[in-house]
């Protein structure tokens, strides 16, 4: 378990968490509108806070990716990753319990693009990122790193 948390995977992961995380913000960031519509399908924010989230969570997830990859605070992006996977798979396990059949709107939310529906396997994929992001949390060394915890 301890070659996990060092090394290359480690590198590995933070690579795929930032490109992840970067790419599914690009979207969002240049349809804030289709975001907020994607976020009122799951039916849990209070009217009217969809578009403030729709505003500041794609900031939120490019900010995290970016910091992941760069190694600039890298214990904040992953704690940073680990809630939103975190609330990503509660908000499409209760849509998944409830019923309701919507886009996931993860990756891409313009109407020029057929979003992946929820299901299973979206919420699987999460739990991917969030093991990896928790790799990357509890890793042994603190290799290509600005601001690590401690040396």
């Amino acid at each position: 378990m301890k070659y996990l948390l060092t090394g290359p995977i480690i590198l590995f992961s933070r690579v795929i968490l930032g490109g992840v995380f970067i790419f599914a913000s690009l979207d969002k960031i240049s349809n804030p509108e289709a975001f907020a519509t994607a976020i009122s399908n799951y039916h849990v924010m209070p009217f009217g806070l969809e578009n403030l989230l729709a505003l500041i969570l794609p900031w939120l997830e490019f900010l995290a990716g970016v910091c992941i990859i760069a190694g600039i605070m890298v214990d904040g992006a992953a704690i940073m990753i680990i809630i939103m996977n975190m609330v990503f798979i509660i908000a499409i396990s209760q849509a998944l319990a409830r019923g309701i059949s919507i886009e996931c709107g993860c990756f891409s939310v313009s109407s020029a693009s057929e979003g992946d529906n929820i299901g299973l396997i979206t919420v699987i994929r999460d739990i991917g990122y969030l093991i990896l992001a928790f790799l990357v949390f509890y890793r042994q060394k603190y290799q290509f790193e600005f601001f690590p915890k401690s040396i």
